[in-house]
C-alpha cells in the first residue's frame, strides 16, 4: 500500500466542515458511558454495527452479552495493536471496518475508520481480504497525516469520507 492524499492537505478542515452523517450523533452519545465502563454492551454494539454496515448488523445478535463484554473489554484495554483490532473481528457481525469504528470512537488511541470512501481518498484500493499489515499501514499513514496537519483523527476521517462523497463516481 502506497497511500497518497488526493486533495491538498490544507483542505482537510474544509472537507470535514462539509461532512454530514446524521447517525454520528447517536454513536458519539455512547462514548462517555463506554469509556467509563471499558466495554460495549450488546445494545452499543448493535448501534455501532448498524451505523457502519446496516445490512450485516443483524449478525451482531448472534453474540451473547457476556461474549461482547469480554471481547470488547479486552480489545479496549490491551496495548497490543494487532490484538486490539483482530480480537474484535471474532464477534459475529464485526468485520475489520466495524472493528475500526469501535477503536475510532471508543479506544484511547487515535484510529481511523476503515472505509471504502476513505481509502479511495488516499488512492488505496479496498483489498479482497483485510490483514493486520494493511490496517496498520493505514493507521500509521492517517496518524501522520492528522499530526502533520494538527487535526484530530475524527476531523481527518470526516474529510476523507466527504472528499470521496463529493468526487468519487
Amino acid at each position: 500500500m502506497n497511500p497518497k492524499l488526493k486533495f491538498d492537505e490544507t483542505k482537510i478542515k474544509s472537507y470535514a466542515d462539509c461532512y454530514s452523517y446524521q447517525i454520528d450523533d447517536n454513536i458519539i452519545a455512547l462514548k462517555e458511558d463506554i469509556l467509563n465502563r471499558g466495554f460495549l454492551t450488546k445494545d452499543d454494539l448493535t448501534q455501532i454495527a448498524y451505523w457502519k454496515a446496516p445490512r450485516s448488523s443483524i449478525h451482531v445478535q448472534k453474540n451473547t452479552d457476556e461474549y461482547i463484554v469480554e471481547i470488547t473489554k479486552f480489545a479496549l484495554s490491551t496495548k497490543c495493536e494487532r490484538t486490539k483490532i483482530q480480537i474484535l473481528t471474532n464477534l459475529d457481525g464485526v468485520s475489520w471496518p466495524t472493528a475500526s469504528v469501535i477503536l475510532h470512537f471508543f479506544d484511547a488511541g487515535e484510529y481511523p475508520i476503515l472505509d471504502f470512501r476513505a481509502l479511495w481518498s488516499i488512492t488505496v484500493k479496498v483489498p479482497t481480504q483485510y490483514t493486520f499489515a494493511f490496517w496498520w499501514n493505514y493507521v500509521e499513514f492517517c496518524r501522520s497525516l492528522a499530526n502533520n496537519n494538527n487535526v484530530s483523527m475524527r476531523i481527518l476521517d470526516q474529510a476523507l469520507w466527504q472528499y470521496s462523497k463529493e468526487n468519487q463516481k
